[in-house]
């Protein structure tokens, strides 16, 4: 290596709740939205899923 290479960059942690946001840049700051967004929509999708078949067993089991 060169003493002009760019070290390598580690990965960004993943975001914990609560954790110190003064050191992230707002382009950071942006992509945790972005991904916790993301990840918002997937439980709720999930969260619907559980209560569909929830309620298809419900149906099943309280047949006249």
């Amino acid at each position: 290596m060169g003493i002009f290479d760019e070290e390598e960059r580690k990965p960004a942690a993943p975001h914990q709740l609560g954790q110190d946001l003064s050191l992230l840049s707002v382009d950071e700051l942006k992509h945790r939205i972005t991904l916790l967004q993301d990840e918002v929509s997937r439980l709720e999708r999930e969260v619907e899923s559980k209560g569909a078949t929830k309620n298809a067993a419900e149906a099943l089991f309280h047949r006249g």
